[in-house]
């Protein structure tokens, strides 16, 4: 796994970009499933059917060059959302990201470009766990120069790296950053928070606050608990079928850390991590979050 370089000073320099356009990943079981020769179709509704998570498995030539794959944290190597093999695929990977916004009726699109439209003065961006990039794509509209993209998996950066040329692509955990103390002046943050257990959003929390510079802004983006502790004829009759939409979808995504992240005071969480809360907007689906570093 590449390392920050390290200039004579001692200063962390930003981490080495992969020239992604070159680099071919290794196929994953995922990649290999074929309803003609029956290839690894039991696996696959396996992982789409059954009551919690199964494992990931990455390929024993995987590069180390890209992620050191024995030091991947273990909430990592679930197959998220009943997707086979989780975020590390070639080809499924890309039809996640393709049908998210649908999956979502739609609804994020709007959700990114307000969260953008927050970092209108900012010069210096990072989106942690940015999957295919959308919400560094809608960032890097606003015409901010340097944005970056980290995510635990390289299939996910791939595809971002193709989608989004402008942006800075690197593999990486939120909780473990490898950028300088003060390096940006907002992080984004989509869709994140909720995978991720209690223990490791505090580590996040930690290295958002180091790597954001005085007075920079952390938007975060999650889904709301509306339609997870609502009934369903409150969900109807607040939302009509689209209440009852996104009830269903968080009663049948299997999501293991979403009930620990509803409990959690975002407010007070951030607050403990050094942040002033400008915005905190719990709306159906999303729940949308935007603090300010406190000065030393």
């Amino acid at each position: 796994m590449s390392e920050p370089a390290v200039a004579d000073t001692g200063e962390i320099q930003d981490p080495m970009v992969p020239d992604w356009d070159r680099i071919e990943l290794p196929n994953t079981w995922a990649d290999e499933i074929n309803f003609k020769t029956w290839t690894n179709v039991g696996r696959l509704f396996r992982s789409l059917f059954k009551k919690g998570n199964g494992r990931i498995e990455l390929p024993v030539e995987f590069p180390d060059s890209l992620m050191d794959k024995d030091e991947l944290p273990k909430y990592l190597q679930q197959e998220f959302h009943g997707i086979p093999n989780g975020n590390f695929s070639n080809n499924i990977t890309r039809g996640y990201i393709s049908a998210f916004d649908g999956t979502m009726l739609g609804k994020m699109r709007p959700v990114r470009k307000e969260i953008a439209s927050w970092f209108s003065s900012a010069t210096r961006v990072l989106d942690i766990g940015c999957a295919g990039g959308q919400m560094a794509a809608a960032v890097k509209k606003q015409g901010i120069e340097d944005v970056w993209g980290v995510d635990p998996s390289p299939y996910l950066l791939k595809h971002g790296a193709k989608a989004n040329p402008d942006v800075k692509f690197v593999q990486g955990l939120a909780e473990e950053l490898k950028f300088a103390d003060k390096r940006f002046d907002g992080i984004t943050a989509s869709f994140l928070f909720h995978e991720i257990p209690p223990k490791y959003i505090d580590m996040a929390l930690s290295e958002c606050h180091r790597v954001l510079d005085e007075g920079g802004l952390l938007a975060i983006c999650e889904p709301s608990s509306i339609q997870f502790k609502g009934g369903w004829w409150q969900m109807f009759k607040g939302y009509g079928f689209t209440g009852l939409y996104f009830k269903w979808l968080a009663n049948h995504v299997y999501e293991p850390f979403v009930p620990a992240w509803h409990k959690q005071d975002i407010a007070t969480l951030l607050e403990r991590h050094g942040f002033e809360v400008l915005i905190n907007r719990r709306g159906m689906p999303e729940h949308m979050v935007l603090a300010k570093k406190l000065t030393s």
